[in-house]
């Protein structure tokens, strides 16, 4: 059997709750397949599976908080029987086959009684946004009447709950088209699900940054790279290009941090009891949300992606990373971390590192600058980059070829 885990969505995570099954017992699934959404401090994540085989058993119940590395679901693998328990008594079929009825039948008609009743209790039957706002809100499920299918408790359910919480009895009795407006009272004095969602990833950052100034012996450089050559090329290269697919400087950034890294392949890792090098690189991306905070989704094989592919993934990485819909590879495979707060107005940026990550690259704005070169000096576009690299898994002159090496690429932005 294949074990499927509660994936660790970060240092910072610990637990998450399992939401909702996208998946049923004998559904067959492929690496890359959405099986669940699992809620964590940052949001409802997509989790993906990472195995090939035939869903066998849900181990874990929608609504469930467990921690991470839990066994959420059994696969069976190509090939492998679906009942692995019956092959045992047709090896001794003279000796199970015959003890094995009374015995099975005497507890059988007993055991289920006396359980039903207890388990039915701890597993209300409720939809995923119906748990959430009663958890949000404080309401004990099992104290509601469901409406829906099978008497499950709907999302309208727990509103009811809540206004007849929040209003005074004769008028919850009096007006029932009023628990409407009851609901919103309540709400309105409660954060918004939004800010609320906002909060626990500040809370997720604010962990993992802990611990990364806690734990990480961080050292800093930094560089000023004359970008001349690449905003002329930007500007000749959207010129042929319609609006809506037009290039932005941060894809030429992107694109130049993964193939340094490349050739300077020791910042491209994580530590984990010491310095693992990672084959694929995965430039995690930040990303600030509008109502304060930041994720951080990966690019997959940044290095491989040409600028067109770069600049479609940020199109669509931005707007659900915003939304806090991200999957799980997008926020637990990043290899090295690339934030860039130019547009905010600012000259240099100077990032902590993402745990387990050994480095993080940071990009101010493009600014106009005074420039010498060969005894001439000229005004040209310049941006300064800074690397936080992890002194335990490499030093000042790894990370100063890293930047030497970065600023001599963006100087010939067509063979990016």
């Amino acid at each position: 059997m294949i074990e499927f885990k509660m994936p660790s969505l970060g240092a910072d995570m610990e637990d998450g709750t399992l939401r909702e099954w996208r998946v049923k017992p004998g559904d067959a699934v492929k690496r890359g397949d959405i099986i669940a959404d699992v809620e964590t401090q940052k949001g409802i994540i997509e989790v993906e599976c990472f195995d090939e085989g035939v869903v066998h058993e849900l181990v874990v119940k929608e609504g469930e908080k467990v921690p991470v590395d839990t066994v959420l679901a059994l696969l069976r693998g190509e090939g492998e029987e679906v009942t692995p328990t019956q092959p045992a008594p047709k090896r001794t079929p003279g000796k199970e086959a015959t003890p094995k009825p009374p015995v099975e039948q005497a507890p059988a008609p007993q055991a289920p009684t006396p359980q039903a009743p207890v388990a039915a209790p701890q597993r209300v039957r409720a939809s995923p946004l119906a748990n959430r706002l009663a958890q949000e809100q404080g309401i004990d499920l099992a104290t509601l009447s469901g409406t829906g299918p099978e008497g499950a408790i709907t999302k309208e359910d727990v509103e009811h709950a809540i206004a007849a919480r929040m209003a005074p009895p004769p008028a919850a009795k009096e007006k029932p088209a009023g628990k409407h407006h009851a609901f919103v009272e309540a709400i309105s004095r409660t954060p918004a699900a939004k800010e609320d969602a906002a909060s626990g990833v500040r809370k997720a950052v604010a962990a993992a940054m802990a611990k990364s100034n806690r734990e990480i012996p961080h050292y800093y450089l930094e560089t000023r790279i004359d970008l001349h050559a690449a905003m002329d090329w930007l500007r000749a290269t959207n010129a042929q290009r319609p609006v809506q697919e037009q290039l932005l400087p941060a894809v030429l950034l992107i694109k130049a941090t993964a193939l340094a890294l490349r050739k300077v392949p020791a910042l491209n890792a994580w530590w984990v009891d010491g310095p693992v090098p990672k084959e694929r690189i995965n430039v995690g991306f930040v990303v600030s949300l509008r109502t304060g905070g930041i994720v951080v989704p990966a690019i997959h094989d940044a290095d491989t992606k040409s600028l067109p592919e770069l600049m479609a993934v940020l199109n669509d990485l931005i707007p659900r990373a915003r939304a806090l819909k991200l999957r799980s590879s997008e926020l637990s495979e990043s290899t090295v971390t690339l934030t860039s707060l130019g547009d905010r107005g600012v000259n240099t940026v100077y990032g902590v590192i993402y745990p387990p990550q050994v480095a993080i690259v940071g990009f101010g704005g493009i600014r106009e600058e005074p420039w010498a070169e060969a005894g001439m000096l000229d005004v040209r576009p310049v941006v300064t980059a800074t690397l936080a690299a992890d002194h335990r898994a490499t030093d000042g002159a790894t990370g100063s070829r890293f930047l030497q090496t970065l600023g001599e690429l963006l100087q010939h932005p067509d063979q990016l």
